[in-house]
């Protein structure tokens, strides 16, 4: 985290942190610019206005969510105002960037619950009292036919084209509704509106922030925001993008012991990008960090330990975060078993599966399959390998490496 003043330098290299464009020209051209930015607001003493829009598509967040909170608290740290977008109303059309098919919408009543629930999480994150809440209903529910055709006016259905997600739908013969085009210009609308110096988002927004909003805001008479555009966090697969529907994410609200596991499970390649992306440590901090690695005076595991610390530390508090890590070191470094695990209490003829699936120790009943076909259940020392056998009896039973439960 910004411990001291920063040069005007040193702030850009902190808040271009993590930012990846395709293009390291583009990227130098941002960093030029978000540098005039700040030296320009310097010289009039008033904070850059930086703002991130969030899409509420469901209700719990993960560290991949995470990433572009951390660089809007960045900014909040060197004193810039920053705003978190719900996006209520652009929610209702679902935004096609990173799908190779139409998105699902969704209803009103469920934007307006996971809303709610995204920026009660945020604060994680972000400073609560620095923190200014919008939602995109406030300007884009008003706009009229002719203020959209007037936006729709300063693109080319061509531009659209160039997307990579329309582009393979275009070839395969699939439907690409007129609606989705709409997404962009909303998005370059919530710049505007929010006279924006600074917009920041994922590398799925790319054509949506740096080609669209800043195109939009210019037309309609605005000086165009500079876009931070930031990697994608991989999941503990450390190679795909994290997603609950892969089953390799890392929620944020859910126990600090599981946190931590999750974390010593990424591939050492990992290490880096997590760093940059969800650590609040600097850039001298990740170098060095990086460099230990490297040179072998820091082993790749106690370098895992310090990166899960920090990152548990965030969420769950030190103390949470230091027992997180005895239980880790006593159950997989001793192999032993945790000091404390909740219990179940068996069903009279329950089988594995059953049992498994309604103890919560499996997401699903394939997983359950999966992992019994893997020999990774085992009750104290007897390995599980029939799923429909009835369930042995009282115990403690451990899935996988970091899952154990005491079956009363």
């Amino acid at each position: 985290m910004a411990k001291k003043k920063m040069t005007i330098d040193e702030q850009v290299a902190y808040l271009m942190q993590g930012a990846e464009y395709g293009d390291d020209q583009v990227k130098k051209a941002m960093a030029a610019e978000l540098k005039e930015r700040l030296l320009q607001a310097e010289k009039e003493k008033r904070p850059l206005k930086v703002y991130c829009g969030y899409d509420p598509t469901a209700p719990d967040l993960h560290l991949g969510h995470t990433v572009t909170m951390r660089k809007l608290r960045q900014f909040q740290e060197l004193g810039h105002e920053v705003t978190f977008v719900i996006g209520d109303f652009t929610s209702l059309i679902g935004d096609p960037s990173d799908k190779d098919k139409l998105r699902p919408r969704l209803s009103p009543e469920q934007v307006a619950q996971n809303g709610q629930t995204y920026a009660e999480q945020s604060f994680k994150v972000l400073d609560p009292e620095k923190t200014i809440i919008r939602h995109n209903s406030e300007w884009l529910s008003k706009l009229t036919f002719k203020d959209l055709i007037h936006l729709s006016s300063n693109f080319t259905v061509g531009q659209f084209l160039t997307r990579d997600n329309f582009a393979k739908r275009f070839q395969n013969n699939e439907a690409i509704y007129l609606h989705e085009f709409y997404y962009a210009l909303m998005q370059g609308y919530d710049a505007f509106t929010l006279d924006a110096d600074v917009q920041i988002g994922g590398s799925d927004q790319l054509f949506n922030i740096v080609t669209a909003s800043r195109k939009l805001m210019t037309a309609l008479g605005k000086k165009p925001n500079i876009s931070i555009i930031m990697s994608i966090l991989p999941g503990t697969d450390g190679e795909i993008r994290m997603s609950k529907s892969l089953g390799n994410h890392i929620v944020i609200t859910g126990d600090p012991k599981d946190m931590y596991g999750k974390l010593m499970s990424i591939p050492d390649k990992a290490m880096g990008i997590f760093s940059r992306l969800v650590t609040r440590w600097t850039p001298d901090e990740i170098k060095s960090f990086e460099e230990k690695i490297s040179s072998g005076s820091l082993h790749p595991k106690e370098a895992k330990m310090k990166l899960a610390r920090e990152i548990v530390t965030i969420y769950h508090g030190q103390k949470a975060a230091e027992k997180a890590e005895a239980e880790f070191v006593r159950v997989f470094q001793e192999q032993g078993q945790p000091e404390e695990m909740n219990e179940y209490k068996l069903k009279k003829g329950q089988s594995v599966l059953d049992m498994l699936q309604e103890s919560g120790l499996t997401e699903s009943r394939s997983q359950a399959r999966r992992l019994i076909q893997q020999n990774a259940v085992r009750l104290d020392d007897q390995i599980l390998e029939d799923p429909h056998a009835k369930f042995p009896g009282k115990g403690v039973l451990q899935v996988g490496k970091r899952r154990f439960i005491k079956v009363i």
